[in-house]
């Protein structure tokens, strides 16, 4: 009985010790953890932003797939001679006459008075023989107003004035105003302060302050009223027109991003809502960029933006785009490669070289160098899509064997390098659709790089007061992004459209559309030679 007893009390010694072995197994796990998050966190806020890598990394997988990838990208990147340094460094001089040749030029000419002409030496009159330019300066005009008075001339017949009890008049047609009601409303003001807003991330407030002291009294109520009234009587159908040729695309990018709505039914003023972004791809000849607002970050939101499209769509790994109908769905490898740069970045820099995280981001990274490989080649995209299955597949497939074995012995698989693994692996089905046409790219960048000055003007405006404002700024941004992807300058491209578009049905708007080689040579951007 006494032996009975001992055993049992030597097994629940066994046991709680297991348990306690558990725990602290446990306990290292969510140290490692919260670690990683503390170098994670010191590295966003003290370190340097960007992403990029020693390209020479690449070189420390020899023998297999990455050779070929590095020897690729040292091609890419000569190192510069002595002699090539010099050279473009003489030809960079006429840089700066070349980006000043589309101004005008103001010519101030200094010359000698007549009475000190004479030679010092002999005491002849001295002739002109040429000019020195001294110096170039760039000057600037400040923003200035003019008023603009339209007269509208009146006819009257005067043989029925004299004889006839009714006389007849005939008005010339002027155009319609922008803003019906507002006297001072031009498509040039609108224009600047939708630019300045949208495009130059300027509050109303802030142009409110600036128009006073120009000597204009217009509040940011006004100006506002102004915007919304743009999108509801003009930018809503131009818009629409924008949609239509969207989606007659075959490539797509998709994307979304957090904006807060103070005045919405049935939610707080700190909740979140979104902006939906969708753009064409780089084989587009006719670039689309479209924001679109939503209350909510549903599945619903894609659903109904691609409800009638038939493509492919480049998103990151959010769920929302799965399963829509007639949609192919193609992975983002800069996700992918940020997941694994995240958790380098979370170790001890020491160790970062010799991690596993530092062969996640150098596959990620020997992709993309055959990518600039293909692009320095100016490959069809049949040429391309054939490239891709001779080298850059073997190179996905080693790549994804090589994350599904590490996360097999993944020790803590909910730490920063299991969390790569894990997308990885769980995308995989997603980035693999990208060898299914020559026309899809790595990465889901197009869309980052149109949300990014939308997230740049959210820091200044910090947010939208009404679902009519939300509205309004994505009508805005849509326009502006789509302008600046198509060659053209905001606001000359605005103040075209602002100037024709009330006297323009809609069925005409497509006149306007920013690919149209009837738009104006001021509205396009200089191409520097």
């Amino acid at each position: 009985m006494m032996n009975v007893d001992y055993l049992s009390e030597n097994e629940l010694l066994k046991q709680q010790n297991k348990v306690l072995q558990n725990e602290i197994e446990e306990l290292k796990k969510v140290i490692d953890i919260l670690r990683g998050q503390m170098f994670l966190a010191q590295h966003k806020r003290f370190g340097a932003s960007s992403e990029q890598t020693n390209a020479g990394q690449l070189s420390l997988f020899e023998g297999d797939v990455f050779n070929e990838a590095e020897k690729e990208k040292d091609s890419l990147l000569p190192e510069p001679e002595l002699e090539e340094i010099i050279y473009k460094r003489k030809k960079q001089k006429g840089k700066r006459e070349q980006d000043f040749s589309v101004f005008p030029v103001e010519r101030i000419e200094y010359d000698i008075p007549v009475n000190e002409r004479d030679c010092p030496v002999c005491g002849c009159s001295m002739h002109q023989c040429g000019h020195d330019v001294v110096r170039k300066e760039l000057k600037v005009i400040p923003k200035q107003f003019s008023v603009v008075e339209h007269v509208q001339a009146v006819y009257s017949c005067r043989h029925c004035e004299q004889n006839d009890i009714n006389t007849p008049m005939l008005k010339a047609p002027t155009p319609k105003p922008l803003i019906s009601g507002s006297g001072i409303a031009s498509a040039s003001l609108a224009a600047d302060i939708a630019n300045n807003k949208f495009s130059l991330s300027i509050p109303l407030y802030r142009q409110e302050k600036e128009l006073k002291n120009n000597g204009v009294n217009l509040s940011r109520q006004t100006m506002a009223n102004w915007l919304i009234y743009i999108y509801e009587h003009y930018f809503k159908s131009f818009i629409d027109l924008l949609m239509l040729n969207l989606l007659a695309h075959d490539v797509l990018h998709g994307d979304e991003t957090t904006v807060q709505v103070l005045h919405e039914d049935g939610k707080k003023a700190q909740s979140k809502s979104y902006m939906w972004v969708t753009r064409t791809s780089g084989e587009s000849k006719t670039p689309i960029v479209l924001f679109k607002y939503s209350p909510n970050r549903s599945a619903d939101n894609p659903d109904e933006i691609f409800r009638n499209y038939n493509g492919y769509l480049h998103t990151d790994g959010y769920q929302a785009y799965r399963g829509i109908d007639g949609v192919t769905v193609v992975g983002c490898f800069a996700h992918v490669r940020r997941y694994y740069f995240d958790s380098l970045k979370s170790l001890p820099a020491d160790v970062q070289q010799a991690s596993p995280a530092n062969k996640g981001v150098r596959y990620c990274d020997a992709l993309f160098a055959l990518e600039k490989k293909y692009d320095e080649e100016n490959l069809t995209f049949d040429g391309r899509k054939e490239q891709r299955e001779l080298r850059s597949k073997p190179l996905a497939e080693e790549f994804f064997a090589w994350a599904e074995a590490e996360l097999r012995k993944c020790i803590n698989p909910n730490g920063a390098f299991g969390t790569a693994l894990k997308y990885t692996v769980n995308q995989k089905e997603y980035l693999k659709n990208f060898f299914l046409d020559g026309r899809l790219e790595l990465s889901n960048n197009r869309v980052e790089n149109a949300i990014r000055p939308f997230a740049l003007g959210r820091k200044n405006w910090l947010f939208c007061n009404s679902v009519n404002g939300a509205d309004t700024s994505a009508a805005f941004y849509s326009i502006i992004e789509t302008a600046k992807a198509n060659g053209l300058k905001p606001y000359e491209y605005m103040n075209f459209l602002l100037e024709r578009l009330p006297d323009l049905p809609p069925e005409k708007y497509y006149e306007l559309l920013p690919w149209n080689p009837n738009i104006p040579n001021i509205c396009k951007t200089p191409v520097k030679s």
